[in-house]
């Protein structure tokens, strides 16, 4: 009962808010002792009272893999289900650090996407440490804005896997969430003006959008924005270089000018003037059109080697999806010839077993017929004399018999067998052998 959902609680993502945590780690946090002592029986209200004792984060450490108190108030906040308020106030709070800590890990688990980066997003500005615990029981030195980074970003997080969430640049393009403000942009638009004021003409700001800093781009998109980056750092460059010969050839222009009227030769001074500025700025295009095919010749060439790059790991690939084939070609191969292998051998036992029984009943047929010959025939040999009559039997044999014969025969003197006679004669009957 001490382990059962609140029966008031809402299911969260489809399941039960408990079924967030993963099963193995919901029974090792169910057979803890700090489960059972410090968490039996929280409120919502009491349980800020446990929030506000914790001195780390972490997830489950050691050999049996025992839960730390931060995992055991998150998943006795799943069991509970606080109102939504109480987890902003967890959030805001800056006094307790852990507090705020726990209650992000909460929103994480439970909020949707747009309240995850509306609530989390703001506490990247919180460089406070922290402690957490490792698995192996020891402890590391960390942030808050690193844990908050490590919940918007990765897959797992304090033994627990994170609810799948989009990326902040989809949720731009469909105008759920508005572009992500940084707390330095300010600081950098002040830097900026202080620069365009110190800047003796006007100068066109750069792109508004290289200043987003945003979440969830791909890596061709930045490496594409640090260039273009470049390119327009090296045109601000020559631009200003240019306007300061510019500049410069006009007030020399000025000067001499005025030289050649007191001298009555201005014509062919200012010719002069002119094919000198002309021939400058012919030396200047020169010089910018060599850099910017340089520039150019060293993206073709980066271009290229990224392309042979690629190619060279689709051929890998390609090559491996061959050796995986020829792998699995050949240990089919094996094993259709085991199977063959084994076919014959059971094959050749069954003819083997066949034959042998075939032989057994040729011989039992054999023997029976011998029986049969030698039942159908007369005495055996032994009784056979030489010329093929009865043999005569052993003188011992005889006289045993004869003695037989005599001892069993009566005796006809005797006077018992004389009366029985007699009385038999008178009866009528035959007298006694």
């Amino acid at each position: 009962m001490a382990n059962r959902t609140d029966p008031l609680a809402k299911s969260i993502h489809g399941t039960n808010p408990q079924n967030l945590v993963e099963k193995i780690v919901r029974s090792k946090i169910y057979q803890s002792t700090y489960w059972k002592e410090q968490c039996f029986g929280l409120t919502a209200e009491t349980l800020v009272d446990k929030a506000m004792e914790l001195d780390h984060t972490g997830g489950t450490y050691g050999g049996n893999r025992k839960p730390t108190p931060f995992l055991c108030l998150a998943l006795k906040m799943l069991q509970i289900q606080p109102d939504k308020d109480i987890i902003v106030e967890f959030i805001k709070n800056e006094d307790y650090k852990y507090v705020r800590v726990l209650g992000a890990f909460y929103l994480r688990l439970t909020g949707t996407v747009a309240d995850v980066y509306q609530y989390l997003e703001p506490l990247y500005n919180d460089y406070r440490k922290i402690r957490h615990k490792l698995s192996d029981g020891q402890f590391t030195l960390n942030h808050v804005d690193e844990f908050i980074d490590e919940l918007l970003t990765k897959d797992y997080s304090c033994d627990t896997a994170l609810p799948r969430i989009q990326k902040r640049w989809v949720l731009e393009a469909s105008g759920t969430l508005e572009p992500r403000r940084s707390a330095l942009e300010d600081d950098f638009e002040e830097e900026e003006e202080d620069k365009e004021e110190e800047q003796p003409m006007e100068i066109d700001e750069p792109n508004g959008h290289e200043k987003d800093n945003h979440r969830g781009r791909s890596p061709a998109w930045e490496r594409d924005r640090d260039r273009d980056r470049d390119r327009d750092r090296k045109e601000r460059h020559h631009r200003y270089a240019a306007l300061y010969d510019v500049h410069s050839h006009l007030v020399f222009h000025i000067s001499v000018t005025a030289m050649a009227c007191k001298s009555q030769e201005p014509l062919k001074i200012t010719d002069a003037l002119l094919s000198l500025y002309f021939c400058r700025d012919r030396d200047y295009d020169r010089d910018w059109d060599y850099e910017r095919d340089y520039g150019r010749g060293r993206e073709r060439d980066r271009d290229r080697d990224r392309e042979r790059d690629r190619n060279r790991d689709r051929d890998r690939d390609r090559h491996r999806l061959r050796d995986d084939d020829y792998n699995r070609d050949r240990d089919r191969d094996r094993e259709r010839d085991g199977r063959e292998r084994e076919r014959r051998d059971r094959d050749r036992g069954r003819h083997r077993s066949h034959s042998r029984s075939r032989d057994r009943r040729d011989r039992d047929r054999e023997d029976g017929e011998y029986r049969r010959r030698r039942g159908r025939g007369s005495a055996s040999p032994r009784g056979r004399g030489e010329d093929g009559g009865p043999r005569e039997e052993p003188k011992r044999k005889k006289e045993k018999k004869e003695k037989k014969v005599e001892g069993n025969a009566p005796d006809p003197n005797d006077p018992e067998i004389i009366e029985m006679n007699k009385l038999r004669a008178s009866l009528g009957l035959k007298p006694l052998k």
